[in-house]
């Protein structure tokens, strides 16, 4: 009797349809105890979780339009989760407009915790959490207010009137003034959205973001992001040439975390300044300016790769190459341009390389949450890929969204053996084999072949530099006593 009991549960989890191993799935992640402390209005009949689950089924879907989008995804949610009283496109997204800030502070700690939980070994390099950080624009539809929000006021950007001069005659002959670009200052063609992506460097898939308009600077966003999140120990920060200067790394290393960034020749940086025991590769950031003031310079660990067609200098603030070795600096520097894939596949396999929203509030929902689903479905099929998974390979985003929208089309359908969601995931990933010709095109008409960086300037510290040090660092030693 067991043993029949036993197969007949066996039977019946055989004959769970896509759509509610889809379901499953979901449910794994969006836990509805997650939200029972938000507080909503007194007239919403709808639940928060309801909320969570329309909106990830409406970034998922096949439909581009929109309203369209999110009328199949509600019709969907109610035959999956048995979603109530959320039935038209304006109800799910003044939902997401009044709380979705709410939301997401209990949603991503959970996505960041099953990252763990799932993946223990590709979680972190060696003793490090790696994070690479990125930005990229993304175009929206030009309306009166997204030109208003997301492009740069032209307060910013206009020229002074000149006094006109007094005429000297009729015939006199007046010679233009001749204008010079103080500084370069590009314009967008239409309204855009600044994003700054901080993306995890070992399992491939975003860990936070800051979104602004078109003119924001990553490295501002970074700095808000630095704020108002927490992060694990050990935790390094890997960035390109953009992210220098004093302030910004010092910022980082306030907030005990260690960085590890690409320097060229807009860097200088001094050596035998005598702050620590001198060897190879020690270097210390210190500006004029920053001298004047009498502020500590910052001691850090300079080194130069090869990558095939030109050096790489890396800087790092981790001075110890027992935990952060110069191979795994390599490794990691190497794994960063994922997060340029990572942006790749939100544009162009996403689809979303243009947002729809006709005003900044729908814009940034619509972005927020495609982030999101984004994120929920590279870790489900982490989940299931992590057992069967090839090295060299990864996660095929492709696939795994081919396989979302064939299951929403047809969500009653019985998977037969070894098809079922979890085997359908397992498979979803990348070629493994050697490209034996070059991807790119020969006669590529827009191909611009961009600059080699040049080394950093290292120079060696002066007598006068050294004293100045040892002053600063003996009033360290006595305000600390």
């Amino acid at each position: 009797m067991n043993r029949g009991g036993k197969d007949a549960a066996s039977n019946d989890a055989c004959r769970k349809t896509h759509g509610q191993q889809l379901a499953v799935a979901v449910k794994w992640i969006a836990l509805p105890t997650l939200f029972t402390d938000i507080e909503v209005h007194g007239n919403t009949k709808w639940q928060v979780i309801h909320l969570v689950q329309v909106a990830v089924l409406w970034v998922w879907s096949s439909q581009r339009k929109m309203v369209e989008a999110a009328a199949e995804a509600i019709a969907d949610a109610k035959e999956l989760f048995q979603v109530e009283h959320i039935n038209s496109y304006q109800t799910l997204l003044n939902g997401l407009k009044r709380y979705s800030d709410t939301i997401l502070a209990a949603l991503c700690p959970r996505l960041r915790q099953l990252m763990h939980q799932v993946d223990e070994s590709g979680f972190r390099v060696g003793l490090w959490l790696a994070l690479a950080v990125d930005g990229s624009r993304i175009s929206t539809c030009r309306t009166l207010p997204n030109e208003k929000r997301f492009c740069k006021p032209k307060s910013c950007f206009t020229k002074k009137k000149r006094r006109k001069a007094k005429k000297r005659g009729r015939t006199a002959t007046k010679r233009k003034p001749v204008t010079k670009k103080t500084h370069y200052n590009p314009q967008p063609v239409g309204p855009q959205v600044w994003l700054t992506l901080l993306w995890h460097v070992g399992l491939q898939m975003p860990w936070a973001w800051k979104i602004g308009p078109s003119y924001s600077s990553e490295r501002h966003h970074f700095q808000e992001l630095l704020n108002s999140l927490e992060f694990p120990e050990y935790t390094l920060i890997c960035g390109d040439a953009g992210f220098v200067g004093y302030d910004f790394w010092k910022a980082i290393e306030e907030a005990d975390l260690r960085f590890l960034i690409r320097v060229g020749s807009n860097c200088s940086f001094l050596k035998k300044l005598g702050r620590v025991r001198e060897r190879e590769g020690i270097v210390y950031c210190w500006p004029k300016e920053k001298q004047k003031c009498k502020q500590p310079p910052l001691m850090l660990r300079l080194m130069r790769f090869h990558d095939g067609k030109s050096e790489i200098y890396l800087v790092t603030n981790e001075l110890c190459q027992r935990r952060l070795s110069d191979s795994q600096c390599q490794t990691i520097y190497r794994k960063r341009w994922g997060v340029e894939l990572q942006f790749r596949a939100l544009k162009q396999t996403y689809n979303r390389s243009k947002l729809l929203g006709r005003t900044p509030d729908v814009v940034e929902q619509e972005l927020t949450w495609s982030l999101v689903g984004l994120w929920m479905m590279q870790l489900i099929a982490r989940r299931d890929q992590v057992d069967v998974i090839e090295p060299g390979t990864q996660t095929s985003i492709a696939l795994v969204l081919a396989i979302i929208q064939r299951i929403l089309r047809r969500p009653n359908t019985t998977s037969p053996r070894g098809e079922s969601f979890r085997n359908q995931m397992s498979q979803a990933v990348t070629d493994n084999y050697q490209r034996l010709g070059r991807k790119k095109s020969r006669n590529y008409p827009r191909h611009k072949e961009q600059p080699r960086s040049s080394p950093p300037i290292v120079t060696q510290a002066t007598a006068a530099q050294k004293r100045l040090d040892k002053k600063i660092a003996t009033g360290e030693l006595l305000r600390a006593a």
